[in-house]
C-alpha cells in the first residue's frame, strides 16, 4: 500500500492508496478542520450530533495500515466521499468553504442532467484549464460521447457486469493497438492517471475508431450477450488495428507513444 502526505488547509493529511484511490487518516481531516486537541473524542462527539453519519460509519471508515514516523499503524481512513460526508459534519468556520463548494457542484450536476450541454462545457473548460490545446479536447469530447454510445448498446444488448464493460474494452484495445489498458498504461508509465488523457491525437483517432466500428458491428449484427458483443469487440478493435498498422507501414512512424503529460501541458510538449 503506497502512503502518502497531502496538505489540507496548510495542515498534513496523511493518506494511502487502497482499491486504486486515496484514503485519507479522518483524525487528520478533522484536527486541520477544528483544531481540536483530541480528535478522536471529536469523531465521537460528531458521530452522536450525526445519528445518520454514526449509523454509515462503517462503509465510509475503514481500517488502513498507514506510515507514520512510529512505522505502520492502523488508523480510521475515508476515500474522497467519505471525507465530504464526514466535513459535513463538522460545524466549524473552516469547514464552511467546503460545505458551499459541495453544495455549488451539487447545484451544477443537477443542471447538467437538466442541459447535457453544461456537462460538455464544463468538461472542455476542466481540459483547457489543465494546458490541453482546443484541437485536442475536441478528439477527446467526441471520443468521451463514442464512448458513452458503446456502452449505452451493451447495456440494451445484456451486459450488466462491470467486469464485462472491462474486458470488453480489454478486446477492443488489444485488437486496436496490441495491448490491454492496463499494459498500454504501463507502457506509458502512467499510474493511476486516465489512460485517453495522456493520448495523442492518433492515439484517440484511433481509440475512437475502435469503438465506433465495434458499436456500428453490434447494432447491425443485433449481438446480444457477452461472448456475442466480445466478437464485435474484438472486430471492430480489428478495423482500428488495421487502419494503424496500414498508416504506420505508409508513414514509417509508430502510433503508440511512450509519451505522456505527466509534467508538461499537452499544448507545450510530450515528455521525451
Amino acid at each position: 500500500m503506497e502512503t502518502k502526505i497531502a496538505v489540507f488547509k496548510g495542515q498534513r493529511i496523511r493518506r494511502a492508496i487502497h482499491k486504486k484511490e486515496w484514503w485519507f487518516v479522518v483524525e487528520d481531516v478533522v484536527f486541520a478542520l477544528t483544531d481540536s486537541n483530541d480528535p478522536k473524542q471529536y469523531i465521537q462527539r460528531m458521530k452522536q450530533r450525526d445519528p445518520e453519519l454514526a449509523k454509515g460509519w462503517v462503509q465510509i471508515v475503514h481500517t488502513l495500515s498507514v506510515g507514520t514516523t512510529g512505522g505502520k499503524q492502523k488508523m480510521l481512513c475515508a476515500n474522497t466521499e467519505g471525507v465530504f460526508r464526514i466535513i459535513q459534519s463538522i460545524p466549524s468556520p473552516k469547514a464552511e468553504p467546503f460545505k458551499r463548494w459541495l453544495a455549488r457542484v451539487g447545484y451544477e450536476r443537477i443542471k447538467e442532467i437538466e442541459d447535457p450541454e453544461l456537462a460538455t462545457k464544463r468538461t472542455r473548460a476542466l481540459y483547457k484549464a489543465k494546458g490541453y490545446s482546443d484541437a485536442w479536447i475536441e478528439k477527446r469530447v467526441r471520443g468521451i460521447a463514442i464512448r458513452e454510445e458503446l456502452t449505452d448498446q451493451w447495456q440494451k444488448r445484456g451486459i450488466k457486469v462491470p467486469q464485462e464493460y472491462k474486458i470488453l474494452t480489454a478486446e477492443i484495445s488489444k485488437a486496436a493497438f496490441g495491448l490491454t489498458p492496463s499494459a498500454y498504461k504501463k507502457f506509458k508509465r502512467l499510474k493511476r492517471e486516465n489512460l485517453r488523457d495522456h493520448m495523442n491525437d492518433l492515439e484517440l483517432i484511433f481509440s475512437m475508431l475502435g469503438e465506433a466500428s465495434t458499436k456500428e458491428i453490434a447494432v447491425n449484427k443485433d449481438t446480444q450477450g457477452f461472448i456475442e458483443n466480445k466478437q464485435a469487440a474484438q472486430a471492430g478493435g480489428a478495423v482500428a488495428g488495421n487502419a494503424r498498422k496500414d498508416l504506420e507501414h505508409k508513414s514509417g512512424k509508430r502510433v503508440l507513444t511512450r509519451e505522456n503529460y505527466l509534467k508538461d501541458p499537452q499544448n507545450k510538449k510530450f515528455l521525451e
